[in-house]
């Protein structure tokens, strides 16, 4: 009976201390997850949930000029149209020493820092898909390095204009 125990006790402890190697060998993965889901009645988002996280004008080395960003964004407004604007204005490219100009089109509508209808109250009803295109002056041949732009674009629910 001494031997069996004698025999069981390091047994246990190994196949206890082969149990901890083992888990000392596991892997993770934090996964963040998130879901945005608009309001049925006013919403402007991009169809791309990773558009606006690092995008890149590409440099076309032949014709000097910078590649426009597009975006198609879902827009909807069930009680008026949809204004947009450029909060403090179009923002420039800027590497601190010079600066490229950016125009920023909605809809086809060239946006400032006022607020305009861009989307009209028939086309927002219902909702539709526009396009969000930011593109930028073509470069001087003393412009070079890193460029960047942080611009912010505010939509907003206007009022009906109909009774």
């Amino acid at each position: 009976m001494f031997k069996k125990i004698a025999f069981a006790v390091p047994m246990a402890v190994l196949s206890l201390s082969s149990a901890v190697a083992f888990a000392a060998d596991d892997a993770r993965t934090s996964i963040n997850i998130s879901a945005t889901i608009p309001s049925k009645v006013f919403h402007a988002q991009p169809r791309d949930p990773n558009f606006g996280v690092d995008e890149k004008m590409a440099y076309d080395l032949a014709k000097g000029t910078l590649s426009p960003l597009r975006a198609t964004y879902d827009v909807r407004h069930t009680s008026g149209g949809v204004g947009a604007y450029v909060e403090g204005g179009p923002q420039p490219l800027s590497n601190g020493l010079s600066t490229i100009a950016l125009t920023y089109t909605f809809n086809g509508v060239t946006l400032t820092e006022k607020s305009q209808e861009v989307v009209t109250e028939a086309l927002a009803k219902p909702g539709t898909q526009v396009e969000l295109v930011i593109a930028a002056a073509k470069p001087t041949d003393t412009q070079y390095g890193e460029f960047n732009a942080t611009p912010i674009v505010i939509f907003d629910a206007m009022a009906s204009v109909t009774p």
